[in-house]
């Protein structure tokens, strides 16, 4: 086992990986998938091979969690990153290709910013075929950068790229014709995993710079409202957005867990079906009315009901979905200012500034086991979306939530795990912190002649993340 550098790949550097994971300077989602009820794992090591992992009590995903989901980082080359408070700086798109050190099939070559990254093979890849030959077969990857969804659908039809991840329901016909032709092999993959909701700021701290707080009192005591949060989810036309955006290639979805997710999906969940008088009756019991007539609702102080918007730039879906949302909400009496926003600039809203008051957005993963979501559920996770990394549960429902995660994790009983998981989607089906709004069917497409495509929802990389195994027929 060694580094795309050469240097050998020994349980030094396992230990080093879970020393960072836990390091309190660094901002890890990684940490909360790992730990039990916030205690760590205890690591050590047994020899250069060999490594001793045990868990404060009995850990149900294990087998998911740290075999699967942890990957490995070089101690040669970040130890004193870490060891100076700078491990998250350690990295950036000005890095050398030859310092970027992986263990991966392929190794950066190039990175040219808004063009393009170029992998070549790694040689010290560990991996054998049957025959012994050392994977990968392909010499080289290149994963152009381009402006937008459209943009790739365009090259690829044009056969200016081998693979396509994500072909949009709505372009399904399109390259059904193109493929039907055989230019392409055009891939139809049910449900997937993805899970695009909207959610409001919940944050109740206070900019540490400003003393301020971070989303406008008034604003924060509605947007904290059950009452406010079910109404707007009365208020999307989850139907009209399955059939003009995803040209009925997609179903409505109300949970955290879908039914594509068989074993752990809640059947027993709430709907909330379009339907803006029940919404405008939620929204009169919080006081909220058009006083004026201008076709706005406003509180009893009088205070128009208004909002900034954000999704991300260049998904040209979710802008439709952000802009059929905003017409629906706009029926309802909201003023709504919609500010699509720069992918990168969005994440730090949500991560550092927390300076929003609501998103639309998705999350992805490749674990169906709850466990995958720790880092999303638990009050303290950094991912949990509305008001992240709290120091204790802002409310009591976050707190049973709290419990009920920790509790899933420390049995290896399945039916008691999904009963408490059960329990979870409920809580989070009611008190809405994430609104969803449909789930889309996945289609991917891959040129004919590549040989041992095994596709799959399990990842973003539908039909290359096996791409050590992807070689040229001829």
């Amino acid at each position: 086992l060694r580094w795309s550098d050469g240097a050998p790949i020994t349980a030094d550097d396992v230990l080093f990986t879970y020393r960072a994971i836990y390091d309190t300077n660094v901002a890890s989602a990684t940490s909360d998938i790992v730990k039990i009820k916030g205690q760590p794992f205890a690591v050590s090591k047994v020899d250069d091979l060999t490594v001793k992992i045990v868990t404060p009590e009995t850990f149900a995903p294990f087998l998911e969690s740290v075999g699967a989901g942890i990957p490995i980082v070089p101690k040669h080359k970040l130890e004193k990153a870490l060891a100076g408070k700078k491990f998250e700086a350690a990295l950036g798109i000005d890095t050398a290709p030859e310092d970027l050190v992986c263990s991966g099939p392929f190794k950066l070559k190039q990175f040219k910013a808004g063009e393009l990254v170029l992998l070549e093979r790694n040689p010290w890849f560990f991996e054998v075929d049957k025959k012994g030959t050392r994977l990968p077969y392909l010499d080289n990857v290149i994963y152009t950068i381009v402006p937008d969804m459209n943009a790739m659908s365009l090259r690829f039809l044009k056969g200016e790229s081998d693979v396509f991840e994500s072909v949009r329901p709505d372009e399904f016909e399109r390259f059904k014709e193109a493929a039907d032709k055989g230019k392409f092999k055009l891939v139809e993959l049910g449900l997937g995993l993805d899970r695009a909701f909207l959610w409001f700021n919940l944050n109740t701290g206070k900019n540490p710079k400003t003393g301020k707080p971070i989303v406008d009192p008034k604003k924060l005591k509605l947007f904290s409202q059950p009452k406010f949060r079910q109404a707007v989810a009365h208020a999307i036309d989850r139907a009209s957005i399955c059939k003009s955006i995803y040209a009925g290639r997609a179903e409505p979805n109300y949970g955290y867990t879908g039914r594509e997710n068989k074993k752990w999906w809640n059947p027993n969940l709430r709907e909330y079906p379009f339907d803006l008088a029940k919404a405008r009756a939620l929204l009169a019991e919080l006081g909220l009315k058009d006083r004026d007539g201008d076709g706005i609702l406003e509180d009893a102080d009088g205070l128009p009901l208004e909002f900034v918007f954000n999704t991300n730039t260049g998904n040209n879906t979710r802008d439709k979905i952000a802009v059929l949302i905003q017409s629906d909400l706009k029926k309802l009496g909201f003023k709504v200012t919609y500010q699509p926003v720069e992918f990168n600039a969005l994440v730090d809203k949500i991560d550092v500034s927390y300076d929003y008051e609501c998103i639309l957005l998705g999350l992805t993963g490749s674990s169906v086991d709850p466990a995958g979501g720790m880092n999303v559920l638990l009050s303290s996770g950094f991912t949990h979306q509305w008001f992240p990394k709290q120091k204790t549960p802002a409310t009591p429902w976050e707190a049973r939530i709290d419990e009920l995660m920790n509790a899933q994790l420390t049995t290896l009983d399945f039916p008691a795990r999904k009963k408490y998981f059960d329990e979870v989607q409920a809580i989070l089906n009611e008190q809405l912190p994430m609104i969803y709004t449909v789930a889309p069917n996945v289609y991917a497409a891959i040129r004919k002649d590549i040989a041992n495509v095994r596709p799959t929802v399990l990842s973003e990389f539908r039909v290359s993340w096996n791409v050590e195994e992807l070689y040229f027929k001829k």
